[in-house]
């Protein structure tokens, strides 16, 4: 298989990557470089930032929106005459969602963070950082595309 990279802004508290297998500590990898099923749903796209990925402060790492703020990101992306449904599909989606994400199944990404953003970063005063990550999976059709991309919220 070919590896490609690809960078990703994360939040400079966020946990480093467990390696796979091991529990998940919610360092958003994997929601940040390609949304899982649920989330290819909701974001609308099968690359690129997961729309639900959530940074929690209090307990300084990622969370799936889908589970932890339901009813916001469906009414955020669903259709406009279709809204009103957010009221009665975000207490199925919290209750299915941990499973439809796998979750306390472990990490089942084999991404690996090969560099940190620039030395010296620490010093910036951002809320995010660049990490470039290898992706270990298929090859992409167009590796440029991928290298360098980031979320556009």
């Amino acid at each position: 298989m070919s590896s490609t990279q690809h960078t990703i802004r994360i939040h400079p508290l966020a946990p480093p990557k467990v390696p796979e297998g091991q529990s998940c500590n919610g360092c958003g990898i994997c929601c940040l470089f390609e949304p899982c099923p649920i989330g290819m749903l909701l974001s609308r796209r099968r690359s690129g930032s997961c729309i639900a990925v959530r940074w929690d402060d209090p307990s300084a790492r990622y969370r799936c929106g889908a589970i932890i703020d339901a009813r916001p990101l469906l009414i955020h992306t669903l259709p406009r005459g279709t809204r009103w449904l957010a009221l009665l599909l975000a207490p199925m989606l919290r209750y299915m969602g941990p499973r439809w994400i796998a979750a306390g199944t472990g990490c089942d990404s084999g991404l690996q963070v090969m560099a940190e953003s620039k030395p010296g970063s620490q010093h910036e005063t951002t809320h995010e950082q660049s990490t470039t990550i290898g992706a270990f999976k298929s090859p992409v059709p167009n590796p440029q595309a991928e290298i360098g991309s980031t979320d556009d919220r």
